[in-house]
């Protein structure tokens, strides 16, 4: 073990940390040929920055703004959803944040890849959950970063060390990028069955462009298919409403049921519990599809073991597997919709009756047979992928403190 280790905070290891502009800014709005990008907290995804989808603020307010520009090599911190999210900003073009905790590392003591690491390891996100606790919407502010504790040594390379852990991050990335490619065609052909109806007829012609009859439904107010009929979500599957245990119940130690509470035990679009519970309440299986209800809504995935849910996460548990992608597809329509009607003032939120009434649109049982198998390839790959993300992850999050306190060595083979 390292005798140089010690705990530091986090603002001995940066140059700045500082908050973008905070509010709105709508009326500095333009269009992508005249402004600067903005980056918010919902553009800070799993697998990186989203650059698809961004807003574009003028050059006066760009220039205003300074605390507000980023450099290469920032690390952008989500202040609040899913609290302690850390991002790196590697593109070289001007650009600024909203809502975002803008955070310069001091290179010379730590580059921006591995401080990222910290930030996806238990040790820190715990700090900076339960230093955010506080507030009604658990906001992080610069000075919770700023007081974050990492643990440092004068005895090791950190660049030597950062390129070990960096091949893991790069798998882990590509993992990512695939996964992006394999869900984008399974919802391709999914809307192009289920939304335009132009799934193969008998004769292999797409139905409706060829001229198959259509239906109104009320229940949809738009036409369907003839032959296809509109069921309800409990129709074809069983809900289970998270209840959070008592918080005396909790643990470390991984005594008794992993436990998901929200939006903070997702990582990379899987579930990573970070507390354990001796006294579960509610509980999903593996293979069921779980995602947040209240606060954050959304972050659909599948379970790939039991765990215990809180109360701010529901699992639906498919009757026939050969449903699932259909459900799978419904949900991600309805949780959309969710967004929208949402209740609650302080918190938003769903309820059990919300998801038990969701309409779901169903062919012959022949075609849920044909578009099962076609899919299943496509979700079992996704699933894999995660997977292998997922214990990726654990070792990059156990070989960093072991790497830290000097339990595990840099030998010749991992120089250059």
């Amino acid at each position: 073990m390292s005798k140089t280790l010690k705990i530091v905070s986090l603002n001995s290891l940066t140059k700045r940390v500082k908050v973008g502009f905070v509010g709105t800014c709508e009326k500095y709005y333009c269009s992508k040929e005249d402004g600067f990008p903005i980056i918010r907290t919902t553009d800070l995804i799993d697998n990186g920055i989203d650059f698809s989808n961004l807003k574009y603020i003028t050059k006066g307010f760009y220039n205003k703004e300074k605390k507000s520009q980023l450099n290469e090599g920032d690390l952008l911190i989500a202040r609040h959803g899913d609290n302690g999210k850390a991002k790196i900003y590697k593109k070289k073009f001007p650009a600024q944040a909203l809502n975002v905790v803008i955070i310069e590392p001091n290179q010379d003591k730590m580059s921006s890849y591995l401080l990222k690491c910290f930030f996806e390891t238990s040790f820190v996100r715990n700090q900076i959950l339960n230093s955010s606790s506080g507030s009604v919407q658990n906001v992080v502010n610069t000075k919770i970063i700023n007081d974050l504790l990492i643990p440092i040594s004068s005895d090791i390379e950190y660049k030597r060390m950062s390129k070990i852990l960096e091949n893991l991050e790069y798998k882990i990335e590509l993992n990512n990028q695939i996964n992006q490619k394999l869900e984008l065609m399974a919802k391709t052909l999914y809307d192009y069955w289920f939304v335009q109806f132009d799934f193969p007829d008998i004769d292999g012609k797409p139905y409706k462009s060829s001229g198959g009859k259509m239906v109104y439904s009320e229940e949809l107010k738009r036409g369907i298919p003839l032959g296809w009929e509109i069921k309800t979500i409990k129709d074809i599957a069983t809900i289970i409403m998270g209840q959070s245990p008592k918080s005396i119940s909790y643990n470390n130690e991984k005594k008794g049921m992993p436990l998901i509470n929200g939006a903070s035990d997702y990582l990379n679009g899987s579930l990573m519990a970070r507390t354990y519970t001796t006294a579960p309440t509610r509980t999903c299986k593996k293979d069921d599809l779980v995602f947040c209800i209240r606060a954050t809504i959304g972050k659909l995935t599948y379970a790939e073991e039991n765990f215990c849910i809180g109360r701010c996460v529901a699992s639906v548990r498919v009757n026939d597997k050969k449903m699932d992608e259909i459900l799978f597809y419904t949900l991600l329509q309805e949780i959309e919709r969710f967004k929208i009607h949402a209740i609650g003032s302080i918190i938003r939120g769903i309820t059990k009756d919300d998801l038990r009434d969701s309409y779901i649109v169903l062919p012959q049982y022949d075609y849920i047979e044909k578009f099962h198998a076609i899919s299943f390839p496509t979700f079992s790959k996704l699933r894999a992928n995660k997977r292998e993300n997922q214990k990726l992850t654990q070792l990059r999050d156990w070989l960093l403190p072991m790497l830290m306190n000097g339990q595990v060595g840099l030998n010749e083979k991992n120089k250059g």
